[in-house]
């Protein structure tokens, strides 16, 4: 199959995307509710804000709001039934999670929705995000400026199945700006005050020249709209983290122009001469061998710490899209690609000069041992940053580089644990301090991200406990031994994604796109 060419300096290679086709209406039996009164029986909590798990309670829902977390009861004693919230009037709803694991939806703040030729259909993308429990996306973008805010607002009135939407957008783009550049900072204000009205939540940037990133970043957080960056590579010598976070940005996502901020002994990264960025391997495999490049512990580490926290900065890693780095063989072979990747999906993720992420031309041991010395580094300071009391945040970028969307999500959960989170402080990142970043800029309390009273009813349903083991988030569950009938059977996978107040069957999502993959099988004659 031919593949779309995708340019790899500044543009996020999203945007070169045929667009994708928007998800079908809602149809009947897909979700239920919201209803006049939901109850979540007998639960055991994690609430998101990092406290330990606590059942079992009943956790009442009226319409799309939490409204009461009624402790019924203590562990391994019968409930005393007299005691529990009653359904009460008008279109009600029981959901009996005695013994299972209510949690917040998760929230990626790093998502694209596809294309062709890659997954040229929204409704695939949309319903592996719901399968994975997450309730909240912030694409970055979605897909062109249009289009994206019309999906986000068809998503808000729920009539399609898909997490809510935040729209963040790269300067320039929209219909009214196609045939204009930004060369001047004024330029660069019109086009915020532009997206504002159009309805656009904030900036995704690029490593933009400082005079141009003060003005965009000044002109947003005068309007309230959030800001990310990814400083890319081919900028970041003049606009690294640091010198973006003290002009204002409000977060980073990946991990570009974060050890230039701490070089010990360079003030650009010593590229070899023959270095060709439009050459995604030169690309992608030397930017690891940064990691001796800096010095942990250091005098200039720890000042970097030290002013992210006083700038409550907050950092979007995105690790795991480029976890194929340290073992290629295993991301291609995931459990899930058979049943959940699409064929055309795969051909995105080979080998090619012309996918963006497929730099697997001459992919060696020398530069798989670089990426796992990289991360070592990058997650001792991510690590660092959170016992310090900074903000590290959800974000997967899946669709590139064998990631295929949701599971990429469950991926960076696993991530933080390997970067030392605790489990706990693994969901506060994906949930409560993810919600925290996207109403920062709006100077308003978090909405969602927390099990807690007055706040939307976000929330998934697991059957196992994510807490002694994360694979149970994957829609492929976890490998486990019966001992009982000797055994091996998968466990786990989440059982409901509770998005508005509306009940989804998440299994069920899983199978439509099953369905989706084996058909784009059969038409291929596969």
């Amino acid at each position: 199959m031919k593949k779309l060419f995708f340019a790899t300096l500044l543009l996020l290679p999203m945007l070169m995307c045929a667009q994708t086709i928007g998800a079908p209406d809602r149809k009947a039996g897909e979700g239920e509710g919201p209803f006049d009164r939901l109850i979540i029986r007998g639960a055991i909590l994690i609430d998101g804000t990092g406290g330990p798990a606590s059942g079992p309670v009943d956790i009442i829902v009226e319409d799309n709001k939490i409204v009461d977390i009624a402790r019924v009861g203590v562990p391994k004693v019968p409930i005393d039934e007299s005691k529990r919230p009653k359904l009460g009037n008008g279109k009600t709803k029981e959901i009996d999670a005695n013994g299972k694991y209510v949690m917040p939806g998760l929230i990626d703040l790093h998502v694209h929705t596809g294309g062709a030729p890659k997954a040229p259909e929204a409704e695939y993308v949309y319903k592996l995000w719901m399968a994975h429990g997450i309730t909240t996306i912030r694409g970055v973008p979605f897909g062109n400026l249009e289009w994206s805010l019309k999906e986000k607002e068809r998503s808000a009135k729920n009539e399609i199945v898909a997490p809510r939407m935040v729209s963040f957008h790269r300067i320039g783009t929209g219909k009214e700006w196609e045939n204009r550049k930004i060369l001047t900072p004024e330029d660069a204000r019109e086009w915020v005050r532009y997206a504002n009205k159009k309805g656009v939540d904030g900036l995704k940037l690029s490593s933009h020249r400082p005079e141009i990133m003060e003005a965009v970043l000044d002109e947003a957080n005068s309007l309230g709209m959030g800001s990310t960056a990814h400083l890319a590579q081919s900028g970041v010598a003049q606009m690294n983290t640091i010198d973006a976070a003290r002009l204002g940005l409000t977060s980073m996502t990946h991990f570009y122009g974060l050890f230039e901020s701490m070089y010990e002994n360079n003030d650009v990264q010593p590229w070899p001469v023959d270095i060709n960025y439009g050459d995604e391997q030169h690309r992608f495999g030397q930017v690891a061998r940064q990691w001796n490049l800096v010095k942990p512990g250091g005098e200039k580490w720890n000042a970097l710490l030290d002013e992210f926290l006083k700038l409550d900065f907050y950092i979007n890693p995105t690790m795991t899209i480029y976890s194929a780095g340290r073992d290629v063989m295993r991301a291609r072979n995931a459990d899930w690609h058979e049943k959940y990747t699409l064929p055309s999906l795969m051909d995105f993720f080979s080998p090619s000069r012309t996918s963006h992420g497929a730099y697997w031309f001459d992919w060696t041991t020398e530069d798989e041992v670089a990426w796992k010395k990289y991360y070592q580094v990058w997650m001792q300071f991510l690590n660092e940053y959170k016992n310090m009391g900074g903000k590290i945040t959800l974000g997967s970028d899946s669709g590139f580089i064998y990631q295929t969307y949701g599971f990429g999500t469950i991926l960076e959960l696993e991530m933080f644990q390997e970067a030392g989170f605790h489990p706990l402080e693994v969901i506060r990142a994906a949930t409560m301090h993810s919600a925290q970043e996207i109403f920062k800029p709006l100077k308003k309390p978090i909405e969602y991200g927390v099990i807690r009273e007055g706040l939307l009813a976000d929330m998934i349903i697991v059957d196992e406990n994510p807490l002694q083991n994360l694979k149970v988030l994957y829609g492929t569950g976890a490998v486990r031994l019966n001992d009982d009938t000797a055994k091996v059977e998968r466990v786990g996978g989440i059982e409901y994604t509770i998005k508005d107040g509306i009940v989804y069957d998440a299994k069920k999502l899983l199978s439509d796109v099953e369905a989706m993959v084996n058909k784009q099988k059969q038409e291929r004659g596969e």
